[in-house]
């Protein structure tokens, strides 16, 4: 775990970091919000026979959207459409994304008992069809290694131009992050996730694929926390609607392990997960209208 998280307060409890960062200015009012917006889109009517569909209408936004981010910014009924996603470097983005999104719904339970080894997963899902060499997929980057978000595919105003942190960081942190992911915490599910996925990006901790990973973990944690069961809340959508921009702004604060600058990140989380329910409320719409 980053040094800059415990930093956000002076005086964090014992044994709870993600607890200190659940009460700073800003954050119980993201949380509530949050909350309610699950709750009224678990609450729709279509959601009491047609919650698979919502749910598999959601993955496929959510790649969308994860994909994006990654720099292959297709649009939705180009990623519905096709099946051939080796051929180019974009498509190998938007088919690692897909594969993550079906991949996540899986590891819930591995989540709870390794982190690490579910970090591992999402890679080698991302990876093993991207042409990555078979040696660098599953496992956190050696000392010397490159990093690219996908080979082949420039991401523009992404939060990439940071230090990359060295091997040895790399492996101190993530055991880290496993061990706060595994302690016993009174934090909401969406500080969790957010730092999740914040501490990914600023490790980068594989040779590839890292924000889509990091997006992946996200998920996972706020399905398997039970926020969000069925999985029809996707951030992906919402960060994407929300910019590149003003993704790596809201980074920015989290790298500088400021109360304000956590609190603008997890913040920033939290408006991107009501971003995705308010899409899957229209799924909703739609399907009750026989649009979809």
């Amino acid at each position: 775990m980053s040094t800059t998280v415990s930093d956000a307060s002076s005086v964090p409890p014992p044994g709870d970091p993600l607890a200190t960062l659940a009460s700073l200015p800003g954050v119980p009012d993201a949380v509530d919000s949050v909350r309610r917006a699950v709750d009224r889109v678990y609450g729709h009517r279509v959601m009491r026979r047609r919650s698979n569909e919502v749910t598999s209408e959601a993955a496929l936004r959510a790649a969308r959207g994860s994909a994006a981010l990654s720099g292959a910014d297709w649009a939705l009924e180009e990623v519905r459409r096709r099946t051939d996603f080796g051929s180019e470097a974009e498509a190998r983005a938007v088919g690692a994304a897909l594969r993550l999104n079906a991949e996540a719904g899986q590891l819930l339970s591995v989540w709870a008992q390794s982190p690490l080894r579910v970090l591992a997963r999402l890679h080698l899902v991302a990876a093993g069809g991207a042409g990555i060499p078979d040696a660098t997929v599953g496992r956190p980057r050696l000392a010397g290694e490159p990093v690219a978000e996908v080979p082949g595919v420039e991401v523009a105003g992404a939060p990439t131009g940071l230090p990359l942190p060295d091997a040895d960081e790399v492996a101190g942190r993530l055991d880290g992050l496993s061990r706060l992911v595994l302690a016993t915490s009174s934090a909401p599910a969406l500080v969790t996730a957010a730092v999740v996925h914040g501490e990914l990006l600023a490790l980068r901790p594989f040779g590839s694929h890292n924000g889509l990973v990091a997006r992946a973990a996200e998920r996972v944690v706020l399905v398997g926390s039970g926020l969000d069961p069925k999985a029809i809340c996707p951030a992906e959508v919402g960060h994407a609607e929300l910019g590149r921009a003003a993704y790596a702004a809201a980074f920015d604060g989290y790298l500088s392990g400021t109360p304000d600058g956590m609190t603008a990140w997890i913040t920033h989380c939290g408006r991107a997960v009501e971003l995705g329910v308010r899409e899957s409320t229209a799924v909703c719409e739609a399907l009750q209208r026989g649009a979809a």
